[in-house]
C-alpha cells in the first residue's frame, strides 16, 4: 500500500505542486536503499564467471610454461636442458606454494564452470614441470652447488616447497591419465612425512625465527597434501598424520575464547603473543576443509576435525567487517582490510555450506557479501588487489599492521579462484532473496 504513495508523491512534485514531506506516515523508510560500500545481495552467476575469467586470462598470459637460456633468452627444448636453462620469466613462479593453491583453484573453477581452460592451465604447467624434472634432477646430482631452476621440486627444504604443490598434483592425478606426475607427488609427500623437522610429539615445526616454532600456515602446507595422498593411495597413515596435526596445533594455538588461532607458537616460551593474522587463520580453516573433503566418515578423528572447523568458522564469521572484508589482524579493526584472507573465508564458508558442515542460513549471506567484496578487488586486467605480501611470524603488532600489499603477491590468486568457483556452486544449488531489505537464503 505504501509504494503507490511514493509514486503519487513523485508525480505531485513533477507537476509543479509543493513537495510532499516524506515521513514515516507516507514513506516506507525501512525500504530506503542504504549507501552500501560493497555491492549487496546475491551476485549473478555470470558476474562470478566474469571475474574468474579475468583472473584466468591474466594468469594465462603472465605465467609462461617455457624453458629459456638465461644468457641468450632463446627457447630451450626439454631434451636440450642444461646448466644455463631457466624458467622463462613471468609475473609469478610456477613452483611456489602460492601457485600450488592457484592450481587447486583452477581445477575447482574448471569443475564448477564446466570450462576446460582452467583444467588445461593446470595440466599444461604441471606436465611441463614433470617433463623437465628428469633432466634437472640429473643436473642437480652432477652439479649440486650450481643454481637449478627445479631445486625446490627435486630437493624440498621446507613445507612451503612441497605441500600445496603436492595437493594440487594429487588432485590432477585423481582425474586420470597423468602417469608422469606421480614421481613429483611421491617426492613431495616423502619430504612431508619423513624429512620435515618435527617436535618430539610429531608436530610439524620450523627452526625460524626461533628454535622449535610452530607457524599456523603450516597446516595448509602439509594437511591438504597428506589428505589428497591418503585418498590417492588408500594409505590411512596419511589421514592419521593429518588429523594428528590438527589436534597438535589446535591444543597449542587455538584460542577458545575468541574461536581463533594465534599465528605463531614457540616451544621454549612461556608467553605466546597472540596475533590473529587473517591469512594464517585462512590457511588453517582451509586445511580442515580440504581434510574433511576426503577423510573417511569412519575415521575416529573426523568428528573432532569437524567440530573445530565449525567453531573456527563461528569465530571468523563474528569478525567480518561491514564492508564484507576481514581485517589483517582479525580482532583489530584499525588494521587494514585484506583480500586473500577474505577470499579464503568465502571459499571455506561456501564449501562448508555445500557439504552440510555449516548452517547455510547463518553463513550464506556473509559468504556472498565476502565474495562481493573480493570481486571489487579484481581489476580490469584480472589482477588481485589488496593482498598482503609474504609474511613471517612476529611478536609485535606493527609487523602485521604495516605489511605491504601488492598485485604481485601471489597469495591472492588461488584463493580468489577457489572462492569464485565455490560461490558459483553455492548459487547454483541455493536460492536467495531480499526480504525486509536483507539477503536471505530461501529453502
Amino acid at each position: 500500500m505504501k509504494l503507490p504513495l511514493l509514486i503519487a508523491a513523485a508525480s505531485f512534485a513533477a507537476n509543479g505542486y509543493a513537495q510532499v514531506k516524506m515521513n514515516d506516515v507516507n514513506t516506507p523508510l525501512h525500504a530506503m536503499k542504504p549507501d552500501y560500500v560493497t555491492p549487496y545481495g546475491a551476485p549473478h552467476q555470470d558476474s562470478v564467471k566474469a571475474v574468474l575469467n579475468r583472473v584466468y586470462t591474466y594468469l594465462n598470459q603472465v605465467t609462461p610454461a617455457e624453458w629459456i637460456n638465461k644468457h641468450t633468452k632463446a627457447s630451450v627444448a626439454t631434451n636440450a636442458i642444461d646448466t644455463q636453462t631457466i624458467f622463462k620469466p613471468g609475473d609469478f613462479r610456477l613452483t611456489s606454494y602460492e601457485w600450488g593453491v592457484t592450481y587447486s583453484g583452477m581445477l575447482r573453477a574448471g569443475e564448477t564452470t564446466g570450462d576446460a581452460r582452467y583444467t588445461d592451465y593446470v595440466q599444461q604447467r604441471l606436465r611441463f614441470l614433470a617433463d623437465g624434472m628428469p633432466a634437472f634432477k640429473r643436473l642437480y646430482q652432477q652439479y649440486p652447488k650450481q643454481p637449478n631452476a627445479m631445486r625446490s621440486v627435486i630437493d624440498p627444504h621446507a613445507l612451503d616447497d612441497a605441500g600445496a604443490l603436492c595437493a594440487a598434483i594429487a588432485k590432477l592425478i585423481a582425474k586420470g591419465d597423468q602417469p608422469n606426475l606421480r614421481p613429483l607427488a611421491d617426492n613431495f609427500i616423502q619430504y612431508i612425512s619423513s624429512k620435515e623437522f618435527r617436535l618430539p610429539d610429531g608436530t610439524l615445526a620450523r627452526n625460524r625465527p626461533q628454535p622449535n616454532t610452530l607457524w599456523l600456515d603450516d597446516l595448509y602446507m602439509s594437511i591438504p597434501a597428506l589428505a589428497q595422498m591418503g585418498k590417492l593411495t588408500g594409505n590411512g597413515q596419511y589421514f592419521d598424520d593429518a588429523v594428528a596435526q590438527i589436534e597438535l596445533f589446535g591444543k597449542r594455538m587455538f584460542v577458545a575464547e575468541q574461536k581463533l588461532f594465534m599465528h605463531g607458537w614457540v616451544e621454549e616460551m612461556q608467553v605466546h603473543p597472540t596475533f590473529h593474522w587473517a591469512r594464517a587463520n585462512g590457511w588453517a580453516i582451509m586445511a580442515m576443509a580440504e581434510l574433511l573433503e576426503v577423510l573417511p566418515a569412519s575415521h575416529p578423528g573426523r568428528n573432532k576435525v569437524l567440530q573445530l572447523f565449525r567453531i573456527h568458522a563461528e569465530g571468523i564469521l563474528a569478525m567480518q567487517d561491514g564492508t564484507g572484508f576481514w581485517h589483517q589482524l582479525l580482532d583489530r579493526n584499525d588494521s587494514y582490510l585484506e583480500t586473500s584472507a577474505t577470499a579464503i573465508y568465502a571459499y571455506c564458508f561456501a564449501r562448508g555450506i555445500t557439504k552440510g558442515w555449516l548452517d547455510k542460513k547463518a553463513f550464506a549471506p556473509a559468504t556472498l557479501l565476502a565474495w562481493n567484496a573480493v570481486s571489487t578487488k579484481v581489476n580490469g586486467k584480472g589482477q588481485v588487489e589488496g593482498t598482503c605480501v609474504g609474511t613471517g611470524m612476529a611478536f609485535d603488532a606493527a609487523f602485521y599492521y604495516y605489511r605491504p600489499v601488492n598485485v604481485y603477491a601471489a597469495h591472492g590468486y588461488g584463493p580468489v579462484l577457489l572462492a569464485g568457483a565455490e560461490v558459483l556452486e553455492l548459487l547454483k544449488t541455493n536460492k536467495f532473496e531480499i526480504n525486509d531489505s536483507s539477503l536471505q537464503l530461501v529453502d
